[in-house]
C-alpha cells in the first residue's frame, strides 16, 4: 500500500509562485515515475507534469512549460512541483500520482498511474 500526501497549496496572486510537495510512503518510491495532475472546477482532471524514476526525464503539458518545474528527492520519498508565473487559469486541485509499473516512464495518461494523493487546492487571483 502506498500513501501520497500533497502539501503546499494555497492562495497566490497572478505572477506569484508556489511549491507543491508530495510525500510518499514505502521503500520503493525511487523505482517509479511520478506525475502531477490538476482538476479545475467543472472540468476533467488533466495532466500537468511527470518525472522519471531517476529524475532525468521530465514531461510537461504545453500550458505550463517554462513556468512549472517537476523534481524529486528519492532520499526523502518526495516529488515537487515548483510553479512560477502563476495564472488564474492554474487554479485547481492538484494531485500527485505514482506510476503503476516500473516499466512506465513519463506519461500523461491517468491510466498509467495507480495511487493518487488527496489533492491540494491552488487558487490564483487576478
Amino acid at each position: 500500500q502506498v500513501q501520497l500526501v500533497e502539501s503546499g497549496g494555497g492562495l497566490e496572486q497572478a505572477g506569484g509562485s508556489l511549491k507543491l510537495s508530495c510525500a510518499a510512503s514505502g521503500r520503493t518510491f525511487g523505482i517509479y515515475a511520478m506525475g502531477w495532475f490538476r482538476q479545475a472546477p467543472g472540468k476533467e482532471r488533466e495532466f500537468v507534469a511527470a518525472i522519471s524514476m531517476s529524475g532525468v526525464s521530465t514531461y510537461y503539458t504545453d500550458s505550463v512549460k517554462g513556468r512549472f518545474t517537476i523534481s524529486r528527492d528519492n532520499a526523502k520519498n518526495t516529488v515537487y512541483l515548483q510553479m512560477n508565473s502563476l495564472k488564474p487559469e492554474d487554479t485547481a486541485v492538484y494531485y500527485c500520482a505514482k506510476a503503476g509499473s516500473t516499466y512506465y516512464g513519463v506519461s500523461s495518461r491517468e491510466s498509467d498511474y495507480d495511487y493518487w494523493g488527496q489533492g491540494t487546492q491552488v487558487t490564483v487571483s487576478s
